[in-house]
């Protein structure tokens, strides 16, 4: 029993307006949901994706705009890599580049080329060509160019306390396969998906802020493998949230080893399930189990522009 990929990585903002403003004017991504964080209704909880808002191409944020700096070190997410097509890493430089982001050329671990940059918080990210990797994906072609446009996530860099351990539950736990020791890979019909694990020579612990990744949630296919990775969690003495319902999908959490925080979370019911597939994003979105509270939490919530494509 493997998990399927990455399902979605979750950052924090403190600037949630120039968020929405980069993620989908800049990097062109849709916003698919625009709802509440389920644990603290004050904040936002906003959703960016391809135009379904497939499982595998999310990156989603919480609204948090008193929370300190993300302060990077061990024990905790270093990078997210976003996939694209490789002929368009050249107009991705330049576009980058037209809207005040500074990206450095590099090559990853395979030696693939990559762009790498940071969002306006200081998030660290980079675009990488994806040739020859297995994607379900529906492109969202109104802010770039089909052939430009960001087709999901390939992987996170993990910068570990412990990273024998962390090695371990992707290996053992969650059926990655490991490639030399710091990349392990899941290779499936439908999702590819990349792990690095680093051993910081730095040993300072980071704190997540406000420009970092709060989590990384993996793809499991439905409630019944959901429960039984909770139970070999269990054996190997990894204790978890238990079973969540967050309405778009379910999810149980657990801190690795190495100190990050992982979610697991199911395929479906997806973000067309209160919403026109063709309008997603537009509306504050609320699980049925907060429509009672709607009016209070809009109350409480400062407006948000709308993404520019509409």
């Amino acid at each position: 029993m493997n998990v399927l990929g990455i399902h979605h990585v979750t950052a924090v903002s403190a600037k949630i307006v120039e968020n929405l403003e980069f993620y989908t004017g800049v990097l062109g991504m849709r916003l698919v949901k625009k709802s509440v964080n389920q644990d603290d209704v004050s904040a936002y909880h906003l959703f960016y994706a391809d135009t379904v808002g497939s499982p595998g191409t999310d990156l989603t944020f919480f609204d948090w705009p008193s929370i300190q700096p993300n302060r990077p070190g061990v024990a905790t997410v270093s990078l997210t890599t976003l996939r694209v097509a490789g002929s368009s890493l050249k107009a991705w430089e330049q576009r980058l580049k037209e809207h005040g982001v500074v990206p450095e050329w590099d090559l990853d671990r395979k030696g693939r080329d990559r762009l790498t940059f940071a969002d306006p918080e200081g998030q660290q990210l980079a675009l990488i060509d994806d040739s020859g990797l297995a994607n379900q994906v529906v492109p969202w072609t109104k802010v770039v160019p089909n052939e430009m446009a960001i087709r999901g996530i390939l992987g996170v860099d993990l910068d570990s306390a412990r990273p024998d351990a962390t090695r371990k539950v992707l290996t053992e736990l969650l059926g990655f396969d490991d490639v030399d020791g710091t990349r392990f890979v899941i290779k499936g019909e439908h999702h590819s998906a990349e792990v690095l694990v680093n051993d910081p020579q730095e040993r300072a612990f980071g704190q997540v802020g406000a420009g970092g990744v709060h989590h990384v949630a993996f793809g499991v296919q439905n409630d019944q493998e959901l429960l039984a990775f909770q139970d070999k969690l269990a054996s190997a003495g990894i204790r978890t949230s238990g079973y969540i319902d967050r309405f778009y999908f379910h999810s149980l959490y657990f801190r690795e080893p190495g100190g990050v925080l992982f979610e697991l979370a199911t395929e479906g019911p997806g973000f067309a399930s209160d919403e026109d597939p063709d309008h997603l994003g537009e509306k504050l979105a609320l699980p049925p189990f907060l429509e009672p509270q709607r009016a209070t939490i809009e109350r409480d919530l400062k407006p948000l522009p709308e993404p520019k494509y509409l």
